[in-house]
């Protein structure tokens, strides 16, 4: 068993545990038709999530209209909240959080990390040339390019005055690494979009760098506002840290296995901006002339540059085609049940209570999710 001499909640079935997470390339019966229901898995945090849903829509619409009309759509749009609902589970587990004097703080955290999180997507944006997310128009589809950088920009503002809103240094020096390091991945990302040879060591230090280091701001963030043991804290850094990596694993998954209905984007979208994700590297390593397929792409991106932008969206789709019918989506998803199987150990230690129960069944959502 991932959890011995521990309660496992109900809603978190043992066959998840053993199976779902470790499960061998032939993807087991799963516990689930399909992903929890989060609503359920956030219940014990909801009062703390509406609170930081108030801040995220505290706009100033005094200081420009329509800038603030525009973030209020941005936020408005949803998302999952998962990196505000880790924060505060995190933050409750010692049971000690609730309507003390650290309730506030740990609401400013949780507000600080989805803030950065939406800033970097505008950001994102503007690199890719994105006009829609998740089927919705961006920013950078309304505006210029120069006044949607502006306005990212000051969405990091917003994220920097809430996470200083904690009042706590090892908070703010968290949120600062964890911008410096968001950057640093997106520079890296940049530098090796097209290099189809790539090491898939890239892959790992950059998702990391993009999504996984927020959440590890997220849960270390909520552990220091908890006043936890230096070993706890240590615990929820290292479980925000494979809960990130399994998030990002299986979102570069259903970048291939998706569809516009289901992602708010065509499928591929990834590799047809260049970016290589992790099914893409399992795919060469299973193909049985790796270099035809380099060679295949180099050429198409080539014919791109030369001004036939259709011969690479062919040789996306192709190989969106092929890479969906090999053994590469399995293996990738079987690397993001073992980065959940390392988060589920993360949470061995901690106590054992709702918010430790909806920490697991978050784990089963990452792996379940199809959206």
């Amino acid at each position: 068993m991932l959890t011995p001499q521990l309660t496992t909640p109900q809603y978190l079935s043992r066959k998840f545990l053993d199976t779902a997470v470790r499960a061998p390339v032939a993807d087991p019966a799963p516990a689930y038709s399909g992903a929890p229901d989060v609503n359920a898995l956030f219940a014990p945090i909801q009062p703390a999530l509406r609170q930081v849903e108030q801040r995220l829509r505290s706009v100033d619409s005094l200081l420009f209209a329509p800038l603030a009309e525009a973030f209020a759509n941005l936020i408005g749009s949803g998302g999952k909240r998962l990196r505000p609902a880790l924060a505060l589970l995190a933050s409750e587990l010692n049971m000690a959080l609730p309507g003390t004097s650290r309730t506030q703080p740990a609401i400013a955290l949780a507000a600080s990390v989805e803030m950065l999180h939406t800033a970097t997507l505008v950001h994102d944006d503007v690199i890719d040339g994105a006009l829609l997310r998740r089927g919705a128009p961006t920013l950078n589809a309304r505006w210029n390019g120069i006044s949607t950088v502006l306005a990212g920009n000051y969405l990091f503002g917003t994220a920097a005055r809430f996470s200083a809103e904690t009042q706590n240094i090892r908070v703010i020096e968290l949120f600062s690494d964890t911008l410096r390091i968001i950057v640093d991945g997106e520079l890296r990302q940049l530098k090796d979009r097209y290099r189809f040879a790539q090491d898939r060591a890239n892959y790992y230090q950059r998702i990391y760098a993009k999504t996984a280091s927020l959440f590890c701001a997220a849960t270390q963030g909520a552990a220091l506002l908890a006043q936890l043991p230096e070993d706890r804290i240590a615990e929820l850094n290292h479980f925000g840290y494979n809960f990130g990596m399994a998030f990002q694993i299986i979102d570069d998954v259903l970048d291939f296995t998706g569809d516009d209905s289901t992602l708010g984007k065509p499928a591929g979208s990834d590799l047809h901006q260049g970016t290589l994700t992790l099914p893409f590297f399992h795919y060469l390593q299973c193909h049985p002339c790796p270099t035809e397929v380099v060679a295949q792409l180099e050429e198409a991106q080539m014919e791109a540059d030369d001004g036939d932008p259709a011969a690479w969206s062919q040789a996306v789709a192709d190989l969106v085609t092929r890479l969906r019918a090999s053994p590469a989506i399995e293996a990738a998803r079987e690397e993001a049940r073992s980065f959940l199987h390392k988060a589920v150990d993360d949470l061995r230690a901690l106590p054992d209570n709702p918010y430790r129960h909806s920490l697991y069944g978050l784990c089963e959502f990452v792996v379940r999710r199809t959206y």
